[in-house]
């Protein structure tokens, strides 16, 4: 069995700070907010586990009053995330209740490779937010789970917990008897196969995993977790990542991709806003920054079609 712990403060309570503080977004609601810092997590183990040099984006696709909610990880363990609401959100809404009133919600989750080839297109694989007699799932960690079996064929458990303050997961897995397995696709054995749902020492550390509290997972350290869990099983625990590769808040917008998104807009959409409102701006949904295009920016950026002239830093 292999085993993940994370547990996220700075960068959590950074995403929240940064949402909180955006004019056009505002805090997200109670449920929104666990539900987005279990993704979180639930997407830094995954990263931790695939060893994959390329981003990994978790999405949810909602058909109620949560739109979409995505995490985005890239190697090095920066992440940012964000949520689009469009409904009022019960005080006490469950994840169908957010995102899968009339079970069409969906987990999709790509694999977006850094180094990708000519022509090389990202791997995505998608599932339904429901189980195998198709019922609405009310844990997160209940849909990775299944999501993982079916990409993998490896039996896996994970327990999610977020508050205002930390996004935190365990992740248990069980290795593969023989062959390889990861996100991007599987080469496995029978004798793999055969072992999934019975085997029974991965029965026994998911069945003691899974009594987990959520209170506890959210406050204790690393180490009183394991002892309360597993303090009668043989352990090997591995050094936590070094300071320069713990999880952080990144996000990768910039000045020169909005250009690239106005320049698709097409000179005439472009100037259209122009001429209405002065100026084209735009904000980043995951940290909050607004970019903004008078008549003499936009005019540099269709000056030759498809050739972006230097852009200006200036962010407000």
């Amino acid at each position: 069995m292999r085993g993940v712990l994370v547990r996220l403060s700075d960068a959590w309570t950074e995403i929240l700070q940064r949402r909180a503080a955006s004019s056009a977004g505002g805090s997200y609601p109670l449920p929104v907010q666990n539900m987005l810092g279990e993704m979180v997590a639930a997407a830094t183990l995954m990263q931790s586990s695939i060893k994959f040099n390329g981003s990994l984006i978790l999405q949810v696709l909602g058909d109620g009053p949560v739109k979409l909610a995505v995490v985005e990880v890239q190697p090095d363990f920066g992440l940012r995330a964000t949520a689009t609401v469009t409904g009022e959100v019960a005080p006490g809404a469950t994840l169908s209740q957010m995102v899968n009133v009339n079970k069409h919600g969906k987990c999709a989750i790509t694999l977006d490779p850094q180094d990708r080839l000519p022509g090389q297109q990202p791997y995505q694989g998608v599932v339904s937010l429901l189980g195998d007699a198709h019922e609405k799932l009310e844990k997160f960690s209940d849909v990775l789970a299944h999501y993982m079996l079916q990409s993998e064929q490896l039996d896996t458990t994970l327990v999610l917990a977020a508050d205002d303050k930390m996004a935190t997961g365990l992740l248990i897995q069980r290795l593969p008897m023989a062959g390889s397995g990861n996100l991007a696709g599987s080469q496995l054995s029978q004798a793999n196969e055969d072992e999934i749902g019975v085997n029974e020492h991965y029965q026994r550390i998911a069945l003691l995993a899974s009594t987990l509290k959520r209170d506890e997972l959210l406050e204790l350290d690393a180490d009183t977790i394991l002892r309360r869990l597993f303090w009668e099983e043989k352990l090997s625990r591995f050094a936590p990542l070094a300071e320069d590769g713990v999880p952080h808040f990144s996000c990768t917008c910039s000045r020169e991709r909005v250009s690239r998104m106005i320049l698709g807009l097409g000179a005439q959409d472009a100037h259209s806003i122009i001429d209405e409102r002065g100026e084209i701006e735009v904000g980043c949904e995951f940290c909050g920054l607004q970019y903004r295009f008078d008549a003499i920016d936009v005019d540099r950026i269709f000056r030759v079609p498809g050739d972006l002239p230097p852009a200006s830093e200036t962010v407000q």
